[in-house]
């Protein structure tokens, strides 16, 4: 089955020294990148030196250790590579925007390129699938393509699993209707459309993929945390500058940074206007 694109889509895999996605590194990358115009896919794949410890457990799930990315170039050396290689394209994973998507975002950060999903769609497989068979990769594999899973944790292979899983999705689900714990129902989300499966898999209600901002009944973002809990955003950093530059400079993710830093100043326009 081939994806009907009407832009490019690149699925990716991190493996990382930890889980936690402001301080911990990318450790190995792996891509694969489909064409809306229909060529052939091309892969691209990489270990990196995190100049980061890699924790025990870390080393356990994937395997790698320090002697293994020791003479690997690091993230900032690499990084427009990876950027290039992106593009303006849609993003696809597997736990994607929770954790591979916002790491992603913080290493292009550190390295002095701004990385926005403003414009793209995320498309997360396992969205799709904890929604409608709540389990691993390995069972989703088993489950949708009667395929045992095969170096498991390694970059390059989980993704290849990931798009044969959301294909074997694409086949399963259609023209199935999906219907939620308190019994709303939403007619067949999981068509072979992106926008569709990115509004099925995406928490529409966040703002960021930490959820540290949300929207409120009238369509504001507003805080989902902290002393100004749901406040709005704009307004009350634009008052009060302090918190403002309290978020800037602390363990806040690159992408809350980034839509604090556009709403004041759309915010500040608005003043003068």
């Amino acid at each position: 089955m081939d994806f009907k694109l009407d832009r490019d889509l690149v699925f990716f895999d991190i493996e990382a020294t930890g889980l936690n996605v402001v301080r911990d590194r990318i450790m190995q990358i792996a891509m694969i990148k489909y064409f809306k115009d229909g060529r052939e896919p091309e892969e691209l794949e990489m270990l990196i030196n995190p100049s980061f410890p890699i924790t025990e457990e870390a080393m356990q799930v994937h395997g790698i250790t320090p002697k293994d990315v020791a003479n690997k170039p690091t993230f900032s050396q690499v990084a427009q590579q990876i950027y290039d290689f992106i593009g303006d394209a849609d993003l696809a994973g597997y736990n994607s925007n929770r954790f591979d998507i916002p790491m992603l975002m913080e290493e292009f950060d550190r390295a002095g390129l701004e990385f926005s999903v403003d414009n793209r769609r995320t498309i997360d497989v396992q969205r799709v699938f904890y929604k409608m068979e709540p389990r691993t990769l390995q069972a989703a594999l088993k489950f949708y393509c009667e395929k045992d899973m095969e170096d498991a944790h390694n970059a390059l292979a989980d993704v290849r699993a990931t798009v044969d899983v959301l294909k074997g999705q694409l086949k399963r689900y259609r023209g199935v209707d999906h219907v939620d714990a308190d019994g709303n129902v939403t007619p067949t989300p999981v068509t072979n459309d992106m926008q569709s499966i990115h509004d099925f898999t995406n928490d529409l209600r966040f703002v960021d993929a930490t959820q540290k901002m949300k929207y409120d009944v009238n369509g504001e973002i507003v805080f989902s945390f902290g002393k100004y809990n749901g406040q709005p955003v704009a307004a009350t950093l634009y008052k009060d500058r302090q918190y403002y530059n309290w978020i800037l400079n602390k363990e806040f993710s690159s992408q809350v940074k980034q839509i604090v830093k556009k709403l004041v100043r759309d915010y500040e326009q608005e003043q003068k206007q």
